[in-house]
């Protein structure tokens, strides 16, 4: 403001102060004067870096960008994935029970769900349901999604795991969940939580992960 004050007094002394503001050659000089006194102190007080490259923020926003888009890109990945885990799952609705069944005509609980894996992914998950249960990364009740692995209890398990299927939805405001597996009596069917056979013989969740 000072130089502005100065240039003003400067202009005012060699004109007359109601000519100078008539003059518009004048008016232009002290226009001028007074952008070139704010750019100067921009500089001065740090809000401008000569140094630094014209385009160095608009570089890091497409950056920040760049990394939203690829998580964003690593979702859709994932659904991807369990839409196609889940469609070869649904093709053997229906499918008979068999002890021991490995598929594709026949499957046991823990043959299905390593089947569906082996198919869909090439994925080894375990042979029996206590080794899915023990072999995959431990979730809690409340993480369930699609695609993950269900377990409880069967007649001749006793407390310890007996049975296997894999999630297919999640409704986390009951805190519920249905499931594919193969059953005893029924062969491939989806079931739910909280279903009078089901509700009180779940064992935990395990997680498959996917390369």
């Amino acid at each position: 403001m000072l130089l502005s004050s100065t240039l003003f007094v400067f202009f005012s002394y060699i004109c007359n102060i109601d000519l100078f503001l008539e003059c518009e050659i004048m008016k232009k000089l002290f226009i001028f004067a007074l952008m070139l006194m704010l750019s100067m102190s921009d500089f001065a007080l740090g809000k401008v870096n000569p140094d630094q490259a014209p385009d160095q923020n608009e570089e890091a926003e497409i950056g920040n960008f760049d990394f939203i888009y690829g998580k964003q890109a690593n979702l859709n990945e994932a659904f991807e994935q369990t839409e196609m885990l889940m469609s070869e799952a649904f093709s053997h609705l229906g499918a008979r029970y068999r002890s021991g069944g490995k598929g594709p005509s026949a499957f046991d609980c823990s043959g299905f769900t390593s089947y569906v894996f082996k198919q869909q992914a090439d994925m080894f998950i375990g042979a029996s349901s206590r080794d899915q249960y023990a072999r995959n990364t431990p979730i809690s009740r409340k993480e369930l999604q699609s695609g993950d692995l269900v377990f409880f209890t069967s007649p001749r398990s006793g407390r310890g795991v007996g049975h296997v299927g894999i999630v297919v939805d999640v409704d986390p405001i009951s805190d519920t969940f249905t499931f594919i597996h193969a059953s005893t009596n029924n062969g491939v069917v989806i079931n739910s939580s909280t279903d009078q056979g089901y509700a009180r013989r779940y064992v935990g969740a395990r997680r498959v992960k996917r390369c």
